[in-house]
């Protein structure tokens, strides 16, 4: 029975399926070969593989040769582990270059903050500063105040001068030959005492 294949719909292409994998597992591991690879260590080794290879294939018999001169197998080896190192180290180099960048741009943007903070801070130092300069400081409160008890001395010393030409004046001290008055505290005499007994047309006042 033929498929029935709507017309109204476009004909899918035809796609090869190929293996997935994991890039980050596979970028691992391509830089943990490409770190290898420029190490001394896979020089040394592959020196010795090459020099047992060579010796081999030159110093054994005949029948125990498996790449006679010219070594055309051990040139082929050696090309495909130069095309499959390259790719790997461009790899390697691709993802160090992506993690320079990421770092770049982290550093980019923490600069960028500390620029940010750098500047607030000097801001807010500069308004500190413009703040301070209108507070009050302590010899100025001093300078103040001391300008304040001498005006209020000045004041009071003014007031006092009216006052006290005022109470000369109603007493009748007027010159300096008048007597001065007898304040409450002075004791009377007995004269006076007797003085202010007497009635006043000359006869001593009568008890009642």
């Amino acid at each position: 029975m033929p498929s029935r294949r709507r017309l109204d719909q476009p004909r899918e292409p035809y796609r090869i399926a190929l293996p997935r994998f994991d890039p980050e597992a596979f970028g691992k591991g391509s830089e943990g070969i490409a770190r290898f690879m420029g190490t001394a260590r896979f020089l040394v080794y592959m020196t010795v593989v090459i020099l047992a290879w060579v010796g081999w294939n030159a110093l054994a018999p005949p029948q125990w040769r498996f790449d006679p001169y010219t070594f055309t197998f051990l040139t082929l080896v050696l090309s495909v582990q130069a095309s499959y190192a390259a790719p790997l180290i461009l790899l390697a180099q691709n993802r160090q270059a992506d993690r320079d960048r990421l770092a770049m741009d982290e550093d980019r943007r923490r600069a960028e903050m500390q620029k940010a903070d750098t500047e607030y801070l000097s801001r807010e130092i500069a308004a500190l500063r413009h703040a301070l300069g209108e507070v009050a400081t302590r010899d100025f409160l001093r300078s103040e105040l001391s300008r304040l008890v001498e005006e209020l001395d000045d004041a009071a010393a003014r007031r006092a001068k009216p006052a006290r030409k005022g109470r000369r004046k109603a007493t009748g001290h007027t010159g300096p030959a008048a007597a001065e008055p007898r304040t409450l505290t002075e004791p009377v005499g007995f004269d006076d005492q007797i003085a202010g007994d007497e009635d006043p047309r000359g006869r001593p006042e009568t008890p009642t």
